[in-house]
């Protein structure tokens, strides 16, 4: 199993930046992608970044040139810089791993999620 543990939400002003953290910990043989989503109220779970494998990223149209995802061994960031109040959001990190050699053994695993709420 893997362990996603969220880190670096909160409140800040509009304009402001925020920095998330995932630390993914456990029986881990390979990460293959790790990513963040997020969620408000009544609507449904939107991919904001997505790292793939060590060198490839992609961005909502929303958050990019603001959003920038980056990974240190199995921890994965989200710096988010000139937040805007629509930004507001839970957010999840997602990380698919194997456990072993084997291809079964490829799924997703989610953390909390962690709440940033920006004003405006």
């Amino acid at each position: 199993q893997v362990q996603l543990v969220e880190s670096g939400g909160g409140l800040v002003q509009a304009g402001g930046s925020l920095r998330l953290s995932c630390a993914a910990s456990g029986n881990i043989f390979s990460i293959n992608v790790m990513a963040w989503y997020r969620q408000t109220p009544g609507a449904q779970r939107e991919l904001v970044a997505i790292g793939i494998g060590t060198d490839s990223t992609q961005y909502a149209d929303s958050v990019k040139g603001r959003f920038t995802i980056s990974r240190d061994k199995n921890t994965v960031y989200l710096q988010m810089n000139s937040l805007k109040p629509e930004d507001t959001a839970v957010y999840y990190c997602n990380v698919n791993a194997n456990t072993s050699p084997s291809s079964w053994s490829r799924r997703d695993y989610w953390g909390q999620g962690t709440q940033v709420t920006v004003s405006s």
